[in-house]
């Protein structure tokens, strides 16, 4: 690895969200590659959140055995119906293990009786698990990260970026300039995969994205019939020189906390949300579900993520998170550092 020409700290909120090192067997070479990146990266003035690895045919026992780090975030990748069923109980007696269940073919009832067993015997894991439509493989995101080669991917948190901005151009651009210094950085390193350019924000302040839409707009409902969405995924799709996996905007409802408080006040319902992902192809994450909502009412927009995904030829995704006890009308308690406390209301 060598350090990009660049002066090293030329940008502030340089944020690296996730690096994740995707491998078969060489478990040992993994860790030592993703110390070598992260020493690079902290070199070259990135602060980074988290180091992933994500496996190929690993069952769940395995994966948190095999790695002592426990700072490290664990990807079983792409599971068939077939799998979950058999390693129920490893599923559910593992710990932060992330995985996803490949729907593109079609929805069936069970699979969302699968999500429904989780919320009943162990609700945390709906935060590690996502259904997905239509593969990206090498995306660094989790849960929808799967395995198709051995090397490294790197997922930004660009909206730090975004802090002094007064224009989404001048924020764009800021961003085309990481991508670059990435990829010098990197330039020969022959297991860099490429850029997962998707917008994923968390928390608030800087790091949120409404929080910049709104700083702009003034507010975040007048926003969904512009073209801004538009114009910043078409931007981060076709400006990214290595580009992989999603690269798609986020709508985390519960990880960035001003999206939050617009679910709150009734602004982001779950039609709000899959119009959006028409926009930015990447779906529904981290939306709160009741423990008594309707599995039909689940099933119903299974089908239509699986049925917009085919026809527009998007990955999407479905990540519905529940904290085991919470029902429609009841606030949330999911003791999660990463998600926003909301009353819940019906999808």
């Amino acid at each position: 690895m060598r350090f990009s020409g660049l002066v090293r700290g030329f940008m502030e909120n340089k944020v690296i969200r996730t690096i994740c090192y995707f491998t078969d067997r060489h478990y040992d070479n993994a860790y030592k590659k993703l110390s070598n990146i992260t020493e690079t990266l902290v070199n070259s003035g990135y602060s980074v959140q988290t180091r992933r690895i994500c496996t190929k045919d690993l069952d769940f026992k395995e994966i948190e055995s095999t790695f002592d780090d426990k700072t490290l975030l664990f990807g079983a990748g792409t599971q068939s119906r077939e799998a979950l069923n058999n390693q129920i109980q490893d599923i559910l007696d593992s710990g932060d293990v992330s995985f996803n269940l490949d729907l593109t073919k079609g929805v069936e009832k069970e699979d969302v009786e699968f999500l429904f067993k989780l919320i009943e015997t162990k609700a945390e894991k709906t935060f590690n698990f996502s259904y997905k439509f239509f593969d990206s493989p090498s995306t660094p995101f989790f849960p929808v990260a799967t395995f198709q080669q051995n090397g490294f991917s790197l997922g930004l948190q660009a909206t730090d970026l975004s802090e002094h901005c007064k224009t989404i151009d001048e924020w764009l651009e800021k961003i085309k300039s990481v991508w670059d210094e990435l990829c010098s950085i990197f330039e020969y390193e022959t297991d860099f995969l490429g850029i997962d350019s998707s917008i994923a924000p968390l928390f608030e302040g800087k790091s949120s994205f409404i929080a910049f839409i709104k700083r702009l707009y003034g507010s975040f409902p007048e926003t969904v019939t512009k073209d801004v969405y538009l114009r910043i995924t078409k931007f981060i799709k076709e400006q990214n020189p290595r580009p992989l996996g999603l690269c798609g905007i986020m709508f985390p409802c519960l990880e960035d906390f001003e999206l939050a408080d617009e679910y709150k006040t009734g602004n982001f319902s779950i039609e709000r949300n899959i119009f959006l992902s028409l926009h930015s192809g990447l779906g529904i994450d981290t939306y709160p579900i009741g423990i008594d909502e309707s599995p039909e009412r689940v099933y119903e927009i299974l089908c239509v993520l699986q049925a917009f995904s085919e026809k527009y030829n998007k990955p999407l995704s479905a990540r519905f998170v529940s904290d085991g006890k919470a029902r429609i009308g009841d606030m949330t308690d999911f003791r999660n550092q990463y998600m926003k406390d909301v009353i819940i209301r019906p999808l």
